[in-house]
């Protein structure tokens, strides 16, 4: 942890705030995600911090957005790996996850709580596509928008089983030791889909 000011170019400095913030978003969760936080770790003022990225609000809606970036970018690196265009929903589950369960869920989740409506669309569109395609070929194609509205809803499993997937599977009548474990559901999720969109086995 810094204790001295260091003179950073402008850009590095964006990108060492985030960094700082998306470290403590993992170590600490939302609330330990603040100005004066993020400032301390790097060896920044609060003010410098603030020239950057404003006030806590605006910080947050910038690191949400580097999560989006990261989710993105995994989504195109799992997409360019599918042998022949097929879709493999265990690993595209798994690759969401993955960022999501590191605090960008609860993150999202609180800043669209909060009244925050994120521009950006269609991070997900290569997966519509390559799923759709899949289907194409299996014989049983139906509509395009089938295709979105069932990557939308994994899409929000996901979302709100890192943050709330638990506590819903306790209220099902799931035992407390097995509703901590998202895998079972996760599992059940890419057997869902595949029936739902008349999809092959990985």
């Amino acid at each position: 942890m810094a204790s001295t000011r260091i003179r950073r170019a402008p850009e590095e400095s964006r990108r060492a705030i985030l960094q700082a913030a998306e470290e403590l978003l993992v170590e600490g969760g939302l609330d330990a995600v603040t100005v004066r936080a993020v400032a301390k770790r790097i060896g920044m003022t609060d003010a410098g911090v603030a020239h950057h990225f404003g006030n806590r609000q605006d910080l947050l809606v910038a690191l949400l957005r580097h999560g989006g970036r990261r989710i993105r970018g995994a989504v195109e690196q799992a997409v360019a790996g599918w042998a022949d265009s097929q879709a493999d929903i265990d690993s595209l589950i798994r690759t969401i996850a993955r960022v999501y369960d590191q605090g960008y869920a609860e993150l999202a989740v609180a800043l669209h709580a909060a009244g925050w409506e994120d521009p950006g669309v269609g991070f997900l569109e290569p997966v519509v596509q390559i799923l759709h395609a899949t289907r194409t070929r299996s014989g049983r194609p139906g509509p395009l928008t089938d295709t979105r509205l069932a990557v939308a809803a994994l899409h929000q499993a996901l979302a709100l089983d890192a943050t709330y997937g638990a506590a819903f599977r306790r209220s099902a009548g799931v035992s407390e030791s097995a509703a901590k474990r998202p895998g079972p559901q996760r599992t059940w999720w890419a057997n869902t889909l595949r029936t739902a969109l008349g999809l092959p086995d990985d």
